[in-house]
């Protein structure tokens, strides 16, 4: 149907462009998560001297300037950094580490105030029930399970609409197939937007424009519906 509606476009390279920007911000999403909450938690649960100034430097990573993240990455993975031996320069895995160090803060400070705003007498009433740190850190996340999945999309959203970082480190690689098509190698939607309307490709670049918004739109719809279920959960509970 879309073929119809756009005679001559390739599709194929779309859906590459399209595969390539979700393996990409899922991959690194994923990753951020598995050391965000735990961080998170390690923080909302302790009390200790310069909470304040770690819980400000999580804040503050949450509007790190995505060229200067991509620059450092670029810096660490290139052949005189100290992992040039890797050969990731300009390759999927270093957009991942890209959008990774900047998804991280985000997914870490969100999930830190709805851990934090799960009340202390949901603490106290269940280690006054005998329940030891473990229970009462699940019962925490039980509660706070919402903003933590709100935390994850707004990651998620901070990763896929990423251009400049990503344009540093992945070098915005297009490969020629047998058939005379292209394929994404490092090209992702918001990259290859920049690129098709700098050539003067406006309906290409509309094309793409308009599969990034689906996404993103997808997530803050999502993201509203989580949020949603959490204000109606709580008016319940009152």
């Amino acid at each position: 149907m879309l073929a119809q509606l756009i005679p001559g476009a390739d599709w194929q390279y779309f859906v590459s462009i399209a595969v390539v920007s979700l393996y990409v911000s899922v991959t690194a999403v994923a990753l951020s998560t598995l050391v965000s909450l735990p961080v998170a938690l390690a923080v909302g649960f302790s009390d200790f001297p310069g909470k304040h100034v770690v819980t400000a430097g999580i804040n503050t990573g949450m509007g790190f300037p995505s060229v200067v993240v991509g620059l450092l990455v670029l810096l660490t993975l290139s052949n005189q950094g100290p992992l040039g031996e890797l050969g990731l320069v300009f390759t999927p895995t270093a957009m991942i580490a890209s959008q990774f160090v900047l998804a991280t803060p985000v997914i870490t400070s969100i999930s830190l105030s709805a851990i934090e705003s799960v009340g202390q007498d949901v603490r106290d009433a269940a280690f006054t029930l005998g329940g030891t740190d473990t229970d009462i850190g699940v019962l925490v996340v039980k509660e706070a399970r919402y903003g933590i999945v709100t935390a994850i999309l707004a990651g998620f959203g901070r990763a896929v609409s990423e251009v400049g970082s990503i344009l540093i480190v992945g070098g915005n690689i297009v490969l020629n197939d047998p058939t005379g098509g292209k394929t994404s190698y490092t090209r992702t939607l918001t990259t290859a937007i920049t690129v098709e309307a700098r050539q003067g490709h406006y309906e290409t670049g509309l094309v793409l424009g308009a599969m990034l918004l689906v996404l993103v739109l997808g997530v803050n719809v999502l993201g509203s519906w989580v949020r949603s279920r959490s204000r109606g959960r709580g008016e319940i509970r009152r």
